[in-house]
């Protein structure tokens, strides 16, 4: 849509929306920044944000990162953002897929032969350990710690 034919308030909720998601990139690390594929000039400014302290200051280099997004599509940048949190709906699949895998790996024993078979470079000993101590825990009531160490594995070897 043109931004003629956009309401004046439409338009500075797109620009919040942007400003917003400047904020979450001021707020990451810098080995995460490096991996967004972000224009030089928005990296540099995002960059300036994060050492500025002054309110005032930071708010308006906020509000020029805000205006450098509006050259770019932000919804990959959203994307990843997402993803990283955890909140992508192909994340989440993946996190509910691989607890599933952990739970059939504690209650079958035949599990842990195809995952072994499907990963042939995990270390199936420490893995049944694992497995062992986690069905232990169950059984006593204490905190579940094998447990999710099987589930770090599992999440390694994906």
């Amino acid at each position: 849509m043109d931004d003629e034919l956009l309401s004046k308030t439409r338009r500075k909720a797109q620009m919040h929306a942007l400003q917003k998601l400047g904020v979450e990139l001021v707020e990451l690390s810098k080995e995460r920044l490096a991996t967004m594929g972000l224009p030089e000039t928005l990296v540099e400014a995002i960059r300036d944000a994060q050492r500025i302290t002054a309110h005032e200051g930071r708010r308006r280099q906020m509000q020029y990162i805000g205006r450098l997004m509006r050259d770019i599509d932000p919804s990959p940048i959203q994307e990843r953002l997402d993803a990283w949190r955890g909140q992508s709906k192909a994340e989440i699949a993946r996190q509910h897929g691989m607890e599933r895998l952990r739970d059939k790996l504690v209650a079958e024993d035949a599990a842990l032969t195809e995952f072994a078979q499907a990963h042939p470079g995990i270390d199936i000993q420490a893995l049944r350990n694992l497995i062992r101590n986690a069905r232990k825990e169950a059984a006593e009531g204490r905190p579940p710690k094998s447990y999710r160490e099987i589930f770090k594995v599992i999440r390694d070897a994906e």
